[in-house]
């Protein structure tokens, strides 16, 4: 995955031409996750689509692993000042600016691929409503594989998450750990690396995908596909920045977005396969059947938890999750 990265932006880079300076337009576009991780392979392809489509007369430049210092919670308001162009940032953290953007990593809501589709589909007018409000607008989406819980020791037992020290990445998750048992914090993956390595925290609830983008076997050589969710990354822009433009130039923007959004959504398809392959080469040991006493302590801890958001994420959010419900 390094070389498919490194490939794109040298391929941009090499088929962009040079143009007048005063012709150019820079875009600043990070994301918290690593380049090997599958949001940053989204924001390194739609730089890359951009970069030689406009013949270098609009420029995105990437950032990964929160080298910028943005992380997802801020991301919204790092591009609605301007700090940024356009940005990737994990939904589930969005929550915090509106509880609407926790949708799509509520527990056990959507657990598969073609749900995760279902739902984004449906919540994408009210995203962009809500997104307006803040000056922005989507470029596109990504699907992270399902959440699970790498941990230290084996979950062989809901006792196991009984004081459990867990690195959640929103207030839902959080809630939801609490009150299956855990002691859980909510945490950036820039945030809780250094608490893993000393060994504060024992166990984080992510996909395999993050995971191993940040060689969490290094750490916690355990994985619980609990199937937790199947939550998204959402990329925005300025919307002043993106109306600046002429209009052959936000056409290549357009259709940059909708192929980076196509790649991402196919790509998912493959993605779990591959994780775990890596997985398993650093001796991961993965359990696939979780024991029935976790998945019921966390199925019974997150009901409340979806009624709570429900309350609080108003009319647009019921009714996406009136609608992904509806038969």
């Amino acid at each position: 995955m390094r070389s498919f990265i490194a490939g794109l932006l040298l391929g941009a880079a090499l088929l962009t031409p040079a143009v007048p300076a005063a012709a150019q337009t820079v875009w600043e576009m990070p994301t918290e996750y690593p380049a090997t991780a599958i949001p940053g392979e989204g924001v390194a392809t739609f730089a890359a689509i951009v970069n030689e489509k406009s013949g270098g007369r609009l420029t995105i430049r990437p950032s990964f692993d929160a080298a910028r210092g943005i992380k997802s919670a801020a991301m919204i308001g790092a591009v609605q000042k301007g700090e940024v162009a356009a940005g990737d940032a994990f939904a589930g953290a969005l929550g915090a600016v509106d509880p609407l953007f926790g949708l799509s990593s509520l527990p056990f809501l959507a657990t598969s691929i073609a749900d995760a589709r279902k739902l984004t589909d449906l919540a994408r007018p009210a995203y962009d409503r809500k997104l307006a409000s803040f000056g922005q607008k989507i470029l596109y989406t990504t699907p992270w594989p399902a959440s699970g819980i790498w941990s230290k020791e084996p979950l062989t037992s809901a006792t196991a998450l009984d004081g459990l020290a867990i690195r959640t990445y929103d207030a839902t998750s959080t809630a939801v750990m609490n009150a299956a048992g855990a002691k859980a914090s909510n945490l950036s993956f820039s945030d809780a690396m250094p608490k893993v390595k000393d060994g504060s925290v024992t166990a984080v609830l992510s996909s395999g995908d993050g995971g191993a983008g940040r060689n969490l076997w290094d750490f916690l050589p355990h994985f619980a596909e609990v199937n937790y969710a199947l939550p998204i990354s959402i990329a925005t822009v300025n919307l002043a920045a993106y109306e600046a433009l002429p209009a052959d130039l936000r056409k290549i923007v357009d259709d940059a977005a909708d192929a980076t959004e196509k790649r991402q959504w196919t790509a998912i398809r493959t993605r779990l396969d591959e994780n775990y392959a890596r997985m398993r080469a650093n001796r991961v040991a993965i359990l696939t059947e979780v024991p029935p006493g976790v998945g019921q302590a966390l199925a019974s801890a997150g009901k409340g938890v979806v009624d709570d958001w429900r309350l609080k994420a108003g009319t647009d959010g019921t009714a996406v999750l009136d609608a992904y419900r509806r038969p």
